[in-house]
């Protein structure tokens, strides 16, 4: 039984931030908020993690967050560019922003062979949430099917959290806020932006207890092609389009929509950190001290880069 492979988008210019938090140290080692996620998947089962990236930095990418875990598990890298489009759809004169996550997993599809989970690299998702995606993965793989009970649609999953724990003090957010039925089945995702923490309480916009995707997400490779069919759309449709973007969140919801996918819901007590602003960063450095200082995290997480070298 192959062991789940970790999928990570990590091609965002970080531009509301000021720079590649990918690469920025926030851990009391020195480590970064893809070290953490690195170390849950391991410690979960996790066999080989494959990164999407920008080619423009992929020579300091592979240097300073690559390198650290040789030795500790498989690593791959796989470019997600703005000319990667099907067949017939050139790509608009003045495009500079990146399609989306939907394209970058799309980007990553040949690299992809067992099931796999797909996480961002902006965010501390915390070990629970890799062990939930573990066993869902695990369970799939060992049962050789992607079905979910009499139905035909693919079984996938997706990690999720309460909004009200995901916000941010220093702006605005954007939110995949999901409609979830009885049976803990998904049934919408719909992409919100402009979230702010004065819009969540009782009597407001919003309660704080839905239920967001941060896009922690576990799928079988019956997701590419379903996938690789709705980026065609998406790209024959709004592909002469400067800002339009191919949302993860919006794809996996129209599979829900159409019959063509399942996706359990699970909620996980695990805490979850963001760095969406510079000025989250002194909070986010004392909440992951504050776990090492338990001992919930050893300091370093891995060892130093010379010595893996």
């Amino acid at each position: 039984m192959p062991s789940p492979t970790l999928l990570v988008l990590a091609a965002g210019m970080g531009s509301r931030y000021g720079g590649l938090k990918q690469l920025d140290p926030v851990g009391p080692g020195g480590e970064t908020i893809l070290d953490y996620a690195v170390f849950d998947a391991i410690r979960a089962g996790f066999g080989r993690v494959v990164f999407v990236i920008r080619r423009d930095f992929a020579e300091a990418f592979n240097s300073q967050v690559v390198a650290k875990y040789a030795g500790h598990i498989l690593v791959d890298t796989v470019f997600q560019a703005l000319d990667a489009l099907p067949p017939g759809v050139s790509l608009p004169a003045g495009r500079e922003k990146p399609w989306g996550t939907g394209h970058a997993v799309w980007c990553a599809r040949h690299a992809i062979t067992t099931p796999f989970a797909v996480i961002g690299a902006d965010d501390f998702f915390g070990r629970d949430a890799f062990l939930q995606l573990a066993a869902f993965l695990k369970s799939a793989s060992s049962s050789g099917s992607s079905t979910a009970g009499a139905t035909t649609g693919s079984a996938f999953a997706m990690v999720g959290y309460r909004l009200a724990n995901t916000l941010s003090e220093h702006g605005a957010v954007a939110r995949g806020v999901c409609t979830v039925g009885a049976d803990s089945r998904l049934r919408t995702v719909v992409e919100t932006t402009g979230i702010r923490r004065e819009d969540v309480g009782p009597g407001r916009t919003f309660s704080g207890a839905e239920i967001v995707s941060m896009n922690c997400w576990a799928f079988t490779a019956d997701f590419f092609p379903a996938l690789d069919r709705q980026w065609r759309e998406f790209a024959a449709a709004r592909g002469h389009e400067l800002k339009s973007e191919f949302y993860l969140p919006e794809a996996v919801s129209q599979q829900v929509a159409t019959g063509g996918a399942i996706v359990e819901v699970r909620p996980t007590s695990a805490e979850w950190f963001g760095v969406t602003f510079r000025e989250d960063k002194p909070r986010v450095q004392a909440a992951l001290l504050d776990l090492a200082t338990r001992g919930e995290y050893p300091m370093p997480l891995f060892p130093s880069t010379e010595s893996m070298l």
